[in-house]
């Protein structure tokens, strides 16, 4: 078996290269849907059944297990797929697979709270708020999905979402360092002026802006925490592999890129994070 990662473009590889990363002799399948790309634009039905398309395709080259490294996708679509596609799915194939989302473990990461946990709410008055902002595409913060779950875990948390419309397409055509520090920039101002201070902790809830993470601790206070996505999925995915022994994550370390768009070596943004060449395989 594979590990299948998709996401709606080259943001996913910041998960995918944690994985790696963390489960060196696993075998990945890596599906970039780069031919509908961003999906942070798009309404609800076309996000689903574009993200079930990948899912399908990433189950028939082989994967039991795929990893929505998409904030978008796993927000709007997992839930709805989990539910509604995916026992029809294992029925007329005669297989156990699974589909897992990166928000979770992020919620999980931001809250210090397994997701299982609800919090008592007594009426007390909070006196101290722990600022947290999240900065992600117009689909994710619209879900308000980081906003609801944290709130139901911790009370002492107050979420604060930043829609950075055009951000994850300037990396995904590979933009220049000074236009993207400066959109990055306008962000940070924007949601500091709405909250009225600088957040105490930072989400980047689109996996595309781990790519220009170092921009994000720039413009923001010194010193305030960003929670990484990646490193969050990668702990969550072992506890995951080692409660579920039936899905065998390979032994190969195969690494297959494959891509809905154009085919070939991706930009220099994104092999200068990869740290090397990095050629996509027609879908």
């Amino acid at each position: 078996m594979s590990i299948g990662v998709f996401d709606s473009g080259v943001g996913g590889l910041t998960v995918h290269h944690k994985l790696v990363e963390r489960f060196p002799a696993a075998d990945f399948i890596y599906l970039a849907d780069q031919a509908n790309t961003p999906y942070g634009g798009r309404v609800g039905e076309e996000i689903v059944d574009l993200t079930r398309a990948g899912c399908e395709r990433l189950f028939d080259a082989g994967c039991d297990l795929v990893v929505l490294a998409c904030n978008t996708a796993a927000g709007i679509a997992l839930r709805r797929l989990q539910q509604t596609w995916l026992p029809d799915w294992r029925w007329r194939h005669g297989r156990q697979v699974n589909i897992l989302g990166i928000i979770v473990p992020t919620i999980e990461a931001a809250t210090g709270l397994p997701w299982e946990h609800e919090a008592e709410r007594r009426g007390e008055k909070v006196e101290k708020l722990d600022v947290l902002g999240v900065f992600s595409t117009p689909a994710t913060a619209a879900s308000r999905v980081y906003e609801i779950e944290i709130d139901k875990r911790r009370q002492d948390v107050a979420v604060f979402s930043e829609a950075c419309p055009t951000l994850a397409g300037l990396i995904e055509g590979g933009a220049g360092p000074e236009e993207l520090a400066r959109v990055v920039e306008g962000h940070v101002r924007a949601l500091t002026a709405r909250i009225g201070r600088p957040p105490d902790r930072a989400i980047l809830g689109c996996t595309h802006y781990e790519i220009v993470a170092g921009m994000f601790r720039a413009a923001l206070p010194p010193g305030a925490p960003l929670i990484h996505q990646p490193d969050a999925t990668a702990d969550a995915l072992a506890r995951y592999l080692e409660r579920h022994p039936e899905y065998d994550a390979g032994r190969s370390g195969q690494r297959l890129f494959l891509t809905t768009g154009r085919p070939g070596a991706q930009h220099s943004l994104v092999e200068t994070f990869w740290g090397g060449p990095l050629n996509f395989e027609p879908a």
